[in-house]
C-alpha cells in the first residue's frame, strides 16, 4: 500500500496552510492493513499450524499499531480467531482484499467529515482513526479517543463472498454485504468519532440505544446525508417497533435483541435500538431553537444522571407515556414467586432431611430460562443445587434436589430475574431464606 504521506501532502497543497486539516490528517492510520496481508500471504502457503501462528503473531500482531491492540482487546480477538477465520473463509478473504487496500483513497473525505463535525460541535476533541483487519466481529468500535475500524467488514460490498458462512450467519452476512457498507465508510467513521466525544453509557437498553442513536443523528446531521442504517427507516414506518421497545425496555440482558447482532426478531430487522435513540435525538433537535447548543447537549449527555436522561427522553414525548409510568407498568407485569415447598420461607426450624425444594410462581413460566444466585450472606450460606428435576406440567412451579443440609445453619438462595414468563417478562427476584433445626 502507498504511504499516506503523499495523499496528505497533496491535501495540504490544495488547502494551503489550513493547520486544522493538516493536524487531523495525521490521525488516520492504515499500516495494519498492509501488515495483515503480508501475514495472510505467508499463512496461506502452509498447513503447518505452528508456522501459521508464528506468521500471524510476528508479521501482524507484534507489528500492530495501538489501534490493532485496542480492537483486539475490545473484541477479545486472539491468534486462534485470526487463524480460524483465515482457514475457514478463503473465498471471503480473496473477495475483500482489494477493497481494504483502498483505505488511503478516503483520507481526504475523512478529514472533510471531521471538519464538518467541528462545524456543528466546535468543542470537538482530537481522536485517531485506525483502519485494522479484525476477525469478523465488528465493523467499527471505539476505545477512549480511538476510532477502530474492522476493515474486513466495514469495506465490504455486494461482491464480497458470504457463501462460506453458515446458517443465520450466512443470511446476515449476505444481507449486510449487499448493502455496500464501503459506500458509507466515511459516515461510519464519523459516527464512531462522535462516540469518542460522548460519555460512557450505563448498562441498560435505553442508555445504549440513546448513545448509538445520538451518534448516528449527529453524524448524519454533520455530513448532510441520510442514515445508512436500515433500522431507522423501518422503525419510522412501523409503530409496533416503539411499542415493543416500551414493553422490553427494562427487561435487562436483552441488549443483543436490539443492538449489534443478527438476533431473529419479529420485525426481521436488526439494530432497531438505533431507531429509538435516533428518533429521540431528532425530535429534540427539531424542537430546539439553538441547534448548535442542542448538539452539544446531546453529545455531552451524562448517562449516569437518571434525572437528566429522564428529562431528555420525556421532553420529546416520543414514548406513549413517561419513563416512570412505563417502569411502573413493567413492574406490574412481572411474574412473582408466591411460595415454596415443603416448608414456609423464613422458617427457622427446617428438617435437615429435606432433599428437594419446589418454587411456585404466580403464572406459567418459560421453561427455557432459569437463574439462581447467592443471597446477601454469600457463598457460605448458599443452598447448593444437586439436580434440577424440572418444571410442573403447567409451568407454574419448578423443583430441584439440594445437597445435604447441615444442622443449625442459615441458608439462602436467590431465585433470579433470569426466570421469565411466557411473554419473556423477567421474574421479580425472590430470596429463599431459612435455618435448619439443631
Amino acid at each position: 500500500m502507498k504511504n499516506i504521506v503523499l495523499p496528505l501532502l497533496l491535501i495540504v497543497s490544495l488547502l494551503g496552510c489550513d493547520k486544522k486539516k493538516d493536524t487531523s490528517a495525521q490521525h488516520i492510520v492504515t499500516t495494519d492493513i498492509d501488515n495483515f496481508w503480508d501475514a495472510y500471504d505467508k499463512i496461506t502457503t502452509t498447513q503447518d499450524s505452528i508456522l501459521q501462528y508464528k506468521y500471524i503473531d510476528s508479521l501482524y500482531i507484534q507489528k500492530g499499531t495501538l489501534g490493532l491492540k485496542s480492537i483486539m482487546e475490545a473484541r477479545n480477538y486472539t491468534q486462534e480467531d485470526y487463524i480460524n477465520a483465515i482457514n475457514k473463509y478463503p473465498e471471503f478473504w480473496s473477495s475483500i482484499r482489494e477493497n481494504t487496500l483502498k483505505t488511503t483513497n478516503y483520507v481526504s473525505e475523512l478529514n472533510e467529515g471531521i471538519e464538518k463535525m467541528r462545524g456543528i460541535y466546535p468543542e470537538l476533541k482530537p481522536a485517531k482513526m485506525y483502519f485494522t483487519i479484525g476477525a469478523l466481529r465488528t465493523n467499527g468500535t471505539t476505545v477512549d479517543n480511538l476510532v477502530l475500524i474492522g476493515s474486513e467488514l466495514a469495506m465490504a460490498d455486494k461482491n464480497t463472498i458470504a457463501s462460506e458462512f453458515k446458517g443465520n450467519n450466512s443470511v446476515g452476512r449476505r444481507k449486510y454485504f449487499n448493502s455496500n457498507p464501503i459506500d458509507d465508510l466515511v459516515l461510519l467513521n464519523i459516527h464512531e468519532y462522535v462516540h469518542t466525544q460522548q460519555n460512557e453509557q450505563v448498562d441498560n437498553l435505553l442508555s445504549y440505544s440513546l448513545r448509538e442513536g445520538i451518534a448516528e443523528f449527529v453524524s448524519t446531521t454533520a455530513m448532510h446525508v441520510p442514515s445508512a442504517t436500515p433500522a431507522i427507516n423501518y422503525g419510522k414506518r412501523n409503530d409496533n417497533v416503539k411499542k415493543k421497545f416500551e414493553e422490553e425496555m427494562f427487561f435487562g440482558n436483552n441488549i443483543h435483541h436490539w443492538l449489534w447482532s443478527d438476533f431473529q426478531n419479529e420485525f426481521n430487522t436488526r439494530d432497531l435500538g438505533y431507531y429509538i435513540g435516533y428518533s429521540i435525538a431528532e425530535i429534540h433537535y427539531n424542537k430546539a431553537e439553538n441547534k448548535q447548543e442542542v448538539i452539544k447537549e446531546m453529545i455531552e449527555l451524562d448517562y449516569t444522571n437518571e434525572t437528566q436522561i429522564e428529562n431528555f427522553v420525556d421532553g420529546t414525548h416520543f414514548f406513549s407515556m413517561s419513563l416512570e409510568k412505563l417502569y411502573q407498568d413493567y413492574e406490574k407485569r412481572r411474574p412473582t414467586v408466591v411460595g415454596i415447598k415443603p416448608f414456609d420461607n423464613f422458617n427457622k426450624n427446617v428438617d435437615v432431611k429435606i432433599n428437594s425444594i419446589t418454587i411456585e410462581f404466580s403464572e406459567s413460566m418459560n421453561q427455557e430460562f432459569r437463574n439462581f444466585d447467592f443471597g446477601p450472606l454469600g457463598k457460605e450460606a448458599l443452598i447448593r443445587i444437586k439436580k434440577v428435576i424440572g418444571y410442573s406440567e403447567d409451568g407454574k412451579s419448578i423443583t430441584f434436589e439440594i445437597e445435604d443440609l447441615k444442622p443449625n445453619k442459615h441458608y439462602q438462595l436467590t431465585i433470579g430475574s433470569g426466570f421469565r414468563n411466557l411473554k419473556n417478562v423477567p421474574l421479580k427476584a425472590y430470596l429463599v431464606d431459612f435455618k435448619t433445626s439443631k
